[in-house]
């Protein structure tokens, strides 16, 4: 699991992969409730952010230097968009 996971990190940091929307594949886990409260949104997406927290760790916990780096500074959301494919690399572009 901890291989898969460092590859898949791996991959989308280096801008090679474009990822499937993140709600597909946590929904297919646990449903929508993985995320949400009553399987919808929360207006401000603080309960989101949490239920990433819950799941992956602290983002001073990651092993790569660009999560520790925005640690306190951005929430999951800020990059992460749950419910479009996405490359990764272009939430960097929002900032710098």
């Amino acid at each position: 699991m901890l291989r898969v996971l460092g590859l898949t990190l791996l991959l989308t940091l280096s801008g090679y992969a474009i990822a499937e929307p993140i709600a597909d594949t946590h929904s297919e886990m646990s449903g929508c409730e993985s995320c949400h409260v009553d399987s919808e949104p929360s207006a401000d997406l603080d309960y989101e952010n949490g239920a990433c927290v819950e799941c992956h760790g602290f983002l001073k916990e990651f092993a790569d230097e660009t999560h520790q780096k925005h640690f306190e500074i951005l929430a999951c959301s800020d990059c992460h968009l749950a419910h479009d494919e996405a490359n990764p690399n272009d939430s960097c572009a929002k900032c710098h």
